[in-house]
């Protein structure tokens, strides 16, 4: 058998490597692209009303999966109560108002409406979305979303149409900025 070299060895694990980063990658992406017409989501809220997706069409909507289990989301929930609060009430040129859909998913609902009041999400939509399984994202929605990893956000117009997938809060109050009217 031919003794490999070094050099050959080096190569082999550094092209496994980037095919292990690029597959990650693409496996990780979530499901929806821009342009697409947002699934329809029907679901009990934590206050025990009945939640539509599309009874919030007219609207600008930020659709967050999160998990209390998740220290990047908690990271962001200020930032994200920051911004329902400056843009809730806002007059758009094509719109009225902005509301963020939080989807915790979650295997324990105690935490998840702990996590909720201790991060003082302020804003009515709140579903739970039950993982029947350690591996969490086989859960319905975010099974319908195509979500394979926490935070994912998906920000939509108006009519429902995604417009930015996984945006950073910086650039949903970008957009939000510039659709604001006068």
């Amino acid at each position: 058998m031919p003794k490999l070299s070094f050099n050959t060895i080096l190569s082999v694990l550094a092209v496994g490597l980037v095919a292990l980063f690029v597959g990650r990658y693409f496996y990780m992406k979530p499901g929806m692209i821009n342009g697409e017409q947002a699934p329809g989501i029907r679901a009990p809220l934590l206050n025990g009303g009945d939640f539509q997706l599309s009874d919030l069409e007219g609207q600008y909507v930020l659709i967050d999966f999160w998990g209390s289990w998740c220290p990047p989301c908690r990271q962001e929930n200020p930032a994200l109560v920051k911004l329902y609060n400056k843009y809730k009430a806002a007059n758009f040129e094509q719109a009225q108002g902005f509301t963020i859909v939080s989807i915790g998913i979650e295997d324990k609902r105690e935490r998840w409406v702990n996590a909720i009041q201790q991060d003082s999400l302020n804003w009515p939509y709140h579903v739970y979305d039950e993982a029947s399984s350690l591996r969490f994202f086989d859960s319905e929605i975010a099974q319908l979303y195509g979500v394979k990893q926490v935070p994912t956000k998906y920000l939509l117009n108006p009519e429902g149409r995604i417009i930015a997938v996984n945006p950073t809060v910086e650039e949903v109050e970008q957009r939000l900025s510039q659709a604001t009217a006068g």
